[in-house]
């Protein structure tokens, strides 16, 4: 079989594999980043599809607009007025099948050969994976527990050519946890408003915070429109409905309008309104709440356990919210290679190298901690310390 360039350069990321180990009941699964399947507002939504049915019928499982549901885009702008502080309108809004459409698309659009887009180090996987396809060259911008390192950002921007966008995750970033301090966002932003490129901000997981305060989002800073917002409902809804959205300039937009119809014309019409709809009929706000306080008591739980089972000279970040926390392994540990052993055990956790797209950095490991029940938390990180501390005995 004869492919195209683009085909034969497919890879295997390891993000199929972190989803299948995911799928199986027996283990202990922090390598996910699945919501808690419990939580899922299951009852709520047999009355949504009743409603959606009613009311609406036929139209409601016809071709729609390219740009989605008009009803729930004027839902996440207000949405965005009010938790992410980000003045926008419906017509600033774009629906896309969960964010990692809308990053896939922007890649498309941004990205040429050869072109360099900047991340964190590390950063998210699906990124990486989304990006490739397009060619560039990825720049990790060094970071510490505050976010991106503008003086480093800086410098980069300085001395490199051809770079076409950035992207970053300021709240509880995926893989580590880490949230960027409000000093470290209005630093970023002077940067980017003066050099002047376009920077996707992704935020999955921005309602789910544990502690401290609310920080607002990039785009509420953004002056020139160089900041793209990228939002979901997968987190703090349910992820198989496959909707998030974008807020972008109506330049952006009607591009990416003409770019969607040629992918698949339409996000599904049904599962739109099951998201409008069901902001319509209950509290999407209290569901919020209750999915935070489960999580934040599994975050808790799972750093406690990490200090009380792991051996000495491990550490992990403690995250303010979001799904994954960051550990570090001594140097030289390799936690892809260690990780078949502890699959053997039964726990399945996400390797840290393919999070770098430049490769290295083996001896880091995400844990996700919003997927299984308390009790197997403790359980599982007890055997996980126990494979640790024979790896750094024997």
């Amino acid at each position: 079989m004869r492919y195209s360039d683009l085909g034969n350069g497919l890879k295997d990321s390891g993000l199929g594999e972190l989803l299948a180990l995911a799928g199986k009941p027996e283990m202990y699964n922090f390598s996910s980043g699945f919501p808690a399947e419990e939580l899922f507002p299951l009852k709520e939504l047999e009355q949504v599809n009743r409603a959606i049915l009613q009311k609406e019928g036929k139209q409601a499982v016809q071709y729609g607009s390219s740009a989605g549901y008009l009803p729930l885009r004027e839902q996440i702008a207000a949405r965005m007025n009010k938790i992410f502080h980000a003045d926008c309108s419906a017509e600033q809004i774009f629906i896309t099948s969960g964010s990692q459409q809308g990053l896939s698309l922007l890649g498309q659009l941004f990205l040429d050969k050869d072109d360099v887009v900047l991340v964190e180090s590390p950063t998210y996987l699906g990124a990486i994976n989304a990006f490739q396809l397009c060619g560039p060259k990825f720049v990790e911008v060094p970071t510490d527990e505050q976010g991106i390192i503008p003086e480093a950002l800086e410098e980069i921007l300085r001395t490199t050519e051809r770079v076409k966008m950035m992207y970053v995750i300021p709240e509880f970033q995926n893989p580590t946890g880490v949230t960027w301090t409000m000093e470290r966002r209005r630093a970023v932003m002077e940067i980017v408003n003066r050099y002047d490129f376009p920077v996707l901000e992704d935020n999955p997981y921005g309602e789910l915070r544990y502690d401290g305060e609310t920080m607002p989002a990039l785009k509420s800073m953004d002056t020139k429109g160089n900041v793209i917002f990228l939002g979901s409902f997968s987190k703090i809804l349910m992820p198989g409905l496959r909707v998030g959205w974008i807020v972008a300039e109506p330049e952006i937009l009607e591009k990416l309008n003409l770019l969607k119809q040629d992918v698949d014309l339409q996000c599904s019409s049904f599962a739109q309104r099951q998201v409008s709809y069901f902001m319509d009929m209950f509290d999407l706000d209290a569901h919020v709440i209750v999915l935070k306080e489960r999580y934040r008591k599994r975050r808790t739980l799972l750093y406690d356990s990490i200090q009380k089972y792991f051996p000495a000279g491990v550490t992990a970040t403690y995250p303010e919210g979001g799904l994954f926390l960051w550990v570090t392994l001594p140097e030289g540990m390799d936690a892809k290679a260690l990780a078949p052993k502890a699959t053997a055990r039964k726990v399945a956790y996400g390797p840290g190298a393919p999070f770098y797209p430049n490769g290295g950095h083996g001896n880091h490991l995400r844990l996700n901690f919003s997927t299984m029940q308390e009790d197997r938390i403790v359980e599982g990180i007890q055997i996980l310390g126990d494979l640790l501390l024979e790896e750094l005995e024997g």
